[in-house]
């Protein structure tokens, strides 16, 4: 299953609480205060795995919690750190927040850590409060509370080249062609319900990645026949291979097809429309000899 929305809750731990203690040991009847600090809440930490390319870990599972810092101790033993949460994303996972949809950090390119939530600071021991005054402080300082968020995983697939066009012209056949993907290939419209990827290998370079783009239709930029969830991933690539029936196999005319396509990448997003495309005229064997 391929998953490229997820909204989870993560949590920062709690710092440990600070001690209060005096030391007691024989002949030593007044050693003074010498609790230690509590430990730091472990941060919740957002990292890129390349192993990674869709939201599946965060489908089933929807709170992450770091680990919380443990209490100080006496003879002024600091608590242990609690452990940090690590959250794997694939590259090209935008983080969002899930109540204003603020972007918190865009996992891709060169950002491939960052840290989401702080950990409470650890409370200081008693130790740190004696004064000449106050030489057996009774109190010592609370650890810091954990912080939580809701948050939203969106991934957008980064990838050179997107193909796009109608359903059933093609994309899929040409992605299997020219790479090793294994698309699931039929005469139907939606075929292809999620974007596929193949690498294109060439001699002495390190060749580019061809992302297959589920079939657009009219009314893609208002979210019909899940437009969106579509045309976002086309956001990132570097060329559009744009695939036309040239054939008319439907009864659709491919130049009214190739308007219509543009038009909804401009109305999603302007900067779509601007990149460089390139039209390929498909089923051409099909085309009588008139149409040719």
């Amino acid at each position: 299953m391929f998953a490229d929305y997820a909204k989870i809750t993560i949590r920062s731990g709690k710092g440990g609480d600070g001690c209060v203690s005096f030391r007691r040991e024989l002949y030593v009847p007044a050693g003074g205060p010498d609790g230690g600090d509590g430990g730091k809440g472990g941060d919740v930490i957002c990292v890129v795995s390349d192993g990674l390319n869709t939201l599946n870990d965060y489908k089933h599972r929807r709170k992450f919690q770091a680990g919380n810092g443990i209490q100080g101790s006496g003879r002024r033993c600091h608590g242990a750190d609690g452990d940090d949460c690590i959250l794997k994303v694939p590259n090209g996972t935008v983080i969002r927040e899930a109540d204003s949809g603020k972007i918190i950090a865009d996992m891709s390119h060169d950002n491939r850590k960052v840290t989401l939530l702080r950990g409470g600071r650890g409370g200081k021991g008693n130790q740190h409060y004696a004064t000449p005054t106050m030489q057996a402080p009774k109190y010592a300082q609370p650890g810091q509370p954990a912080r939580e968020m809701d948050i939203i995983l969106e991934l957008k697939i980064i990838a050179d080249v997107g193909l796009i066009g109608f359903p059933n012209v093609g994309k899929s056949t040409f992605l299997s062609s020219v790479t090793n993907a294994r698309p699931k290939i039929a005469n139907y419209h939606f075929t292809t319900l999620n974007p596929n990827l193949g690498v294109v290998d060439i001699p002495e370079s390190d060749g580019f990645v061809i992302a297959d783009i589920p079939g657009l239709i009219e009314g893609a930029s208002d979210g019909i026949g899940l437009g969106h969830e579509f045309l976002k991933h086309i956001e990132r690539t570097r060329l559009l291979v744009h695939f036309v029936d040239a054939a008319s196999t439907e009864g659709r005319d491919p130049v009214n097809d190739i308007k219509i396509i543009n038009k909804e990448l401009s109305d999603y997003n302007p900067i779509l429309a601007e990149k460089p495309q390139i039209i390929a005229a498909n089923k051409t064997d099909a085309m009588s000899a008139e149409d040719e």
